[in-house]
């Protein structure tokens, strides 16, 4: 069995060469190990370092992509390069190296296909109290929308079985962590999690250039994940709750109808609200049937691709 062991770059020359220092080159359970780089169009000595450090694979591109796609795109070229599991790790030396056993254990046991490094987020110092309930919340949405039970969400330290990587899709431009834990739970792939340590912060986070784009983004990126993986209940809730305030003031009108000798004057304004709230709600409930259909045929899409994936590498699994 081969493991990939990917890390997705951009102007990480300062750090790279720790977090390279500190990986193996031997796994229990694995007959080679190798490392791969996602140069996301870095402008410093990236590469250089890499390469000086017996990286054994550069995925390059010519201008900055985002994280997402970088791990998108290390993904793919792993497996084309026979990975059987891949392991994905930050240029930071965020996480703790030696713990790269723990994550694949469950994948070699044949226990898990994807596997989520929990890190203690309580305990480490340089998260801001904002930053560690902004990890809890996406954490908790991640749990409802993927029906799984990973306490770290966010966390980037994951292992990843080759059948697994084929499946994954990610839509998002900001980050991957969350959107590919809820394909997972979808797909009903065997996933869990697995307390792993951290390292020292060598600097700060890429993401988070600020507080409140940070909470911005997180909160945009939630959003996107109920609309594209539970749109009939993200709209079908808020269609439900429009119809329901419309039928609600409906009723106060008829009410008031009945019980006034100047019968609807003076209450226009609830009929003409009642109605607009009823025709809103119906219209969002009709959008609520229509976008689970598109869900539907997107997962048709994302089957074909990892059966075309599939038959492309000869049926590896």
């Amino acid at each position: 069995m081969k493991l990939i062991i990917q890390i997705p770059c951009y102007n990480e020359a300062e750090t790279l060469g720790i977090a390279l220092s500190a990986l193996p080159r031997q796994v229990p359970g694995f007959d080679s190990v190798e490392w791969l780089i996602i140069d996301d169009g870095s402008t410093d000595a990236t590469v250089e370092v890499a390469l000086r450090h017996g990286v054994d694979h550069v995925v390059r591109h010519t201008r900055n992509q985002g994280l997402a796609r970088g791990f998108m795109n290390g993904i793919q070229a792993c497996l084309e390069k026979g990975a059987d599991v891949i392991v994905n790790t930050d240029a930071d030396n965020q996480y703790n190296a030696d713990d790269i056993p723990l994550l694949t254990q469950p994948i070699v046991d044949g226990k898990a296909d994807f596997v989520i490094g929990a890190r203690p987020i309580e305990a480490i110092e340089h998260f801001s109290p904002i930053k560690k309930l902004l990890q809890k919340l996406g954490s908790w949405v991640v749990r409802v929308a993927s029906k799984t039970n990973i306490p770290d969400a966010p966390s980037g330290f994951r292992a990843i079985s080759r059948t697994a990587a084929r499946h994954l899709v990610v839509f998002s431009d900001y980050t991957y962590t969350l959107e590919t834990i809820i394909q997972a739970g979808q797909k009903n792939m065997a996933i869990t999690s697995v307390p792993i340590r951290v390292n020292g912060d060598l600097r700060p986070s890429r993401l988070v250039k600020s507080i409140s784009s940070y909470i911005q983004r997180s909160i945009v990126t939630i959003i996107r994940v109920f609309i594209i993986y539970r749109p009939f209940r993200f709209f079908g809730a808020i269609g439900g709750v429009l119809f329901t305030a419309g039928f609600a003031i409906g009723l106060r009108f008829l009410y008031k109808y009945v019980n006034s000798d100047g019968g609807y004057e003076g209450h226009v304004q609830s009929l003409i609200l009642a109605s607009s709230l009823l025709v809103m709600g119906f219209h969002t409930l009709l959008i609520a049937f229509v976008a689970d259909l598109l869900s539907a045929n997107r997962k048709l899409m994302e089957e074909i691709r990892a059966i075309t994936l599939e038959n492309r590498d000869g049926g590896k699994h």
